[in-house]
């Protein structure tokens, strides 16, 4: 097997490189960038990628060298990385304002057999435009300097992604696909084994077929309960180390009085619920699999009462009972992704690079929401449990009024919670038909499906 070396320190590209689990060494960059004047932007990454690549070939005696450049371009600009917090403010605003792509020159060098292999992609990005308080709360938590455009996609940028058309992970930095179509065309084999091997562990560690309670169907899951459990171990471990925590006891006493009584009327038992809150203004709350829940103190100083804030809680181990955040998240991620969390805290794992990765990839995930499906199946269940466990169902029905008017009051936050859910009379109906109250003409405006009648 070849020794690979990856020309640069970006830790993006490091991370990706691990989740793939190919061993390679780091061996930088020594190189400038040249600005090629009249060249095309695919030229200019394809030639910078290549200054990198020779660079460092100069400098082993054998094995195979990876390097790649991205820059974002908005209409004819260049932006690389900014030069400073004042550089990085100005370029991010400028970025949300219209679409913008990124390049990406990748270049394979293998040295042992005199061969190369030149490449480029390039991806399409939407972003929400941002007000200079958002990109300061952003800033606050996410270095921008080393960050081509000052953001991270595959982190807490993508709440300010709106869609993207083409290769996500070009623009996390290094165009997977593109990388391994060159490494096979190289006759180097040890990415798709590497690949497939984790995809094929991953399908084996749990696939089966179970039927499901609460949505009367029988359904797929690659991963068993066990699994599942450690993947939200693994995620909820990386949220805490890097979201502050609420300290006060009497509010996280609170919540999770609350979550004790609605988890013990649920129609899953076979798992431990953990509730938590976060120390932010938001007004989100964020269910992970295996049965972890956090409350952000922003949506608890909206409640009224015990009683809507039990809603908030029920909705969220709706969503558990459901399985939604495990079947979301295999769907949408990659395998590799998905098998790093669940091995990492069953059985530890010497990743650490690829377990902070993949765990915040999930938990951005599911801070985007579920479908409106999912949403209204989790509202169901959630008046459901609150009636089992006392509470008044009611209660998530003027909540949900509440949520209403502040959406039309004010503009809507990147992590807002009604953002990510259905509109707000669908929901309303789903919890009336749930506890047997009448139904009137307002309650079907905005109705989107009809499923759960």
């Amino acid at each position: 097997m070849k020794k690979i070396y990856l020309a640069s320190d970006s830790k993006a590209r490091k991370q990706l490189l691990s989740i793939l689990g190919l061993k390679f060494t780091v061996m930088p960059s020594k190189i400038r960038k040249e600005k090629v004047k009249g060249a095309s932007f695919a030229a200019i990454v394809k030639a910078n990628a290549l200054l990198k690549a020779e660079d460092v070939a100069r400098r082993i005696k054998s094995g195979v060298v990876i390097a790649a450049d991205t820059i974002s371009v908005q209409d004819g600009k260049i932006f690389g990385k900014p030069k400073d917090l004042k550089d990085a403010r100005k370029m991010l605003k400028s970025l949300s304002q219209k679409p913008q792509w990124l390049y990406t020159g990748i270049v394979v060098i293998d040295k042992d057999n005199n061969k190369k292999r030149i490449a480029f992609e390039k991806t399409r990005v939407f972003m929400d435009k941002l007000s200079d308080k958002e990109i300061e709360n952003y800033f606050s938590q996410v270095s921008p300097m080393d960050k081509a455009g000052s953001f991270d996609i595959q982190g807490r940028g993508a709440f300010f992604i709106r869609r993207i058309e083409g290769c996500f992970y070009n623009v996390v930095g290094l165009p997977l696909r593109r990388l391994y179509l060159m490494l096979k065309s190289l006759d180097i084999k040890v990415f798709l084994f590497i690949f497939c091997l984790t995809v094929f562990s991953a399908v084996l560690s749990g696939c089966s077929t179970e039927y499901n309670i609460v949505t009367g169907e029988e359904e797929t899951y690659f991963y068993s309960t066990d699994r599942e459990v450690a993947m939200g171990q693994s995620i909820a471990r990386q949220a805490e180390k890097e979201i502050k925590m609420d300290e006060d006891p009497l509010v996280q006493n609170r919540v999770e009085e609350i979550g004790k009584k609605i988890a013990a009327v649920c129609d899953r038992k076979e798992i431990d619920y953990h509730f938590k809150v976060i120390d932010e203004d938001e007004v989100n709350a964020v269910s992970l699999p295996g049965g972890y829940i956090y409350i952000y103190k922003g949506l608890i100083d909206k409640v009224a009462n015990d009683d809507e804030l039990a809603g908030v809680i029920a909705h969220e181990v709706g969503h558990i009972v459901a399985r939604h955040s495990i079947k979301k998240l295999q769907g949408s991620m990659a395998y590799s992704l998905l098998n790093i969390l669940s091995a990492a805290a069953s059985q530890g794992s010497s990743n650490a690079g690829g377990v902070s990765t993949a765990a915040d990839a999930a938990f951005t995930e599911l801070m985007l929401g579920y479908s409106r499906e999912d949403e209204l199946l989790a509202d169901q269940l959630g008046a459901r449990y609150l009636k089992l466990a006392g509470y008044d169902p009611r209660a998530m029905i003027s909540f949900l009024r509440k949520l209403e008017d502040v959406n039309k009051r004010s503009p809507i936050r990147p992590k807002a919670y009604y953002k990510t859910h259905p509109y707000v009379p669908d929901r309303i109906r789903v919890v009336k038909q749930e506890i047997g109250d009448k139904i009137n003409f307002s309650d079907y405006i905005n109705i989107e499906q009809k499923k759960h009648e």
